[in-house]
């Protein structure tokens, strides 16, 4: 499954990316690629691995590691940190807004927030010239919501 807003590459297309910028493309390498590419959940790096682990048993924690930081370095995902122990990561490189639920945990791109008019008064209220940002919400998710409703009732 494809994430909305993310272009999901090819295997050849990623190795390519990966051999242009001085990194081998291994088999574990594009298989974390896939799984990033494959969920709307944002995961942590365990949370790769966890997934990865059954497929790949030889596969260490630390390959899930150094495999997410090189995907940043290159351009093919993106580190978000949403105020948890661990990163999150999103193969959408795009910049675009996120919301996290505060009660279980959970990570959602925000697809309907325009933050162009935030952006320019950042830029006019402060005189920098903004580049990049990282926006983030949190909140309660309506799952955990009508939890909590169903408790009180």
């Amino acid at each position: 499954m494809k994430k909305e807003g993310t272009i999901m590459l090819s295997q050849t297309e990623v190795t390519d990316i990966l051999r242009d910028k001085g990194y081998k493309a291994t088999p574990q390498r594009l298989a974390i690629y896939d799984a990033l590419t494959a969920t709307r959940e944002h995961p942590n790096a365990d949370m790769l691995y966890q997934r990865l682990v059954p497929h790949y048993p030889t596969m260490s924690l630390a390959t899930v590691y150094k495999t997410l930081g090189i995907l940043c370095t290159v351009g093919l995902a993106q580190e978000l940190n949403v105020g948890e122990d661990a990163f999150r990561y999103d193969a959408n490189t795009d910049s675009h807004p996120h919301v996290r639920c505060m009660s279980c945990g959970r990570v959602e791109d925000v697809p309907v927030l325009n933050d162009a008019m935030l952006m320019r008064q950042a830029a006019a209220s402060t005189g920098y010239d903004i580049e990049d940002r990282q926006i983030y919400l949190y909140g309660t998710c309506p799952s955990c919501r009508e939890k909590k409703r169903k408790r009180m009732a």
